[in-house]
């Protein structure tokens, strides 16, 4: 990680430009978080949702930049599913360059 990259969470920074970079190994746990997320908030979360949710909780002080992400922690589903809640009601569920 370099100096212009902040930790979010363990395998997950975001650089002063705002891109993000993922380690390969968090790509099952994001994609559960994401099958997980899609029941209580009845929206069609990927991954990229899961992402950003991370970024805005991390952002509002609900994640530590220490602790790994679990896709087993009830507690993280909570935090995430207020902010996908978010990101589909404010931006149409719009999170990438490409949406």
């Amino acid at each position: 990680m370099t100096d212009s990259q902040q930790q979010i969470v363990p395998g997950i920074s975001v650089s002063s430009s705002g891109q993000a970079s993922v380690d390969p190994s968090l790509a099952n746990v994001l994609f559960d978080l994401a099958l997980q997320l899609e029941g209580p908030t009845d929206l069609p979360v990927d991954v990229e949702h899961v992402l950003a949710a991370i970024v805005l909780a991390s952002r509002s002080g609900e994640l530590s930049p220490d602790k790994p992400l679990r896709s087993n922690d009830p507690a993280l589903t909570a935090i995430l599913e207020a902010h996908v809640k978010t990101i589909f009601a404010d931006y149409g569920g719009k999170v990438g360059m490409d949406d």
